[in-house]
């Protein structure tokens, strides 16, 4: 899940988190001719199907406050569609079976209006949780104190494959086209933020290196922990990866 800066993008808001672990669709039935294609915002309907099927349900703290049916997180998730730098992977029948939601965020100017808190303008009840976090984050971490030299850089919302195509290198490969938009646009900085374990161990094998750790354990309103997903996931932690 990505954080409010990142919805500018994001978790990413988004973030990086895995699939779910149905049972698998038999190998013939399996089209393993994948290419990786820039999703447009025409293309919204069917990313949210694929993640109403295969992340939604399973990101740790959707699971945890068992959020259920919420436009709002589908309208967040895809709201940076129009940045034109995420990505989809297409089976040989048309059919997306993974996607790479990214959004860019530029350093704010000292002339820039305060960004609205997300938790204020958010209305589902369990979702505004979720929300008040990234705000928590936000206002805690500031990316652009951490790297000053950079004007501009691209966050990595959400990575989620079919699960029946885990193992093919998917992930891989929409990391990839994304790192190459990086390079061809001058970005300097890719950033992440992971509220999954295995999410944050994923981009670790991906040269990405963790700048910011919040345990769920320290993140306390009026007193009392808010979330407490179950183990190994125990911390919302932010990654980078410098490019120049």
């Amino acid at each position: 899940m990505a954080s409010k800066m990142s919805t500018a993008s994001n978790g990413v808001e988004g973030a990086v988190k895995p699939s779910s672990t149905e049972d698998c669709t038999p190998s013939d039935e399996i089209d393993t001719n994948i290419s990786i294609e820039l999703i447009t915002v025409d293309d919204a309907e069917d990313v949210l199907k694929l993640l109403k099927k295969f992340f939604f349900k399973d990101e740790p703290l959707n699971t945890f406050v068992n959020l259920g049916e919420c436009k709002e997180l589908e309208k967040y998730s895809t709201k940076n569609l129009h940045d034109h730098c995420s990505y989809k992977a297409v089976n040989g029948r048309g059919e997306i079976v993974g996607v790479n939601i990214n959004g860019l965020i530029n350093k704010p100017r000292e002339t820039d209006d305060a960004s609205e808190k997300l938790a204020d303008g958010c209305d589902h009840p369990k979702f505004k949780k979720i929300m008040a976090l990234m705000d928590y984050v936000d206002e805690h971490f500031n990316i652009f104190d951490l790297y000053p030299d950079v004007d501009r850089l691209l966050d990595i919302k959400i990575m989620s494959v079919d699960s029946h195509y885990r193992g093919l290198g998917i992930a891989g490969k929409l990391t990839d086209r994304t790192m190459q938009y990086v390079k061809e646009n001058n970005i300097k900085l890719v950033h992440v933020l992971c509220s999954s374990h295995f999410s944050a161990r994923v981009m670790e094998k991906m040269s990405f290196e963790e700048v910011y750790r919040l345990p769920y354990s320290d993140y306390l309103v009026n007193g009392e922990q808010v979330f407490n997903p179950e183990q190994p996931h125990n911390a919302v932690r932010i990654l980078t990866k410098r490019l120049a």
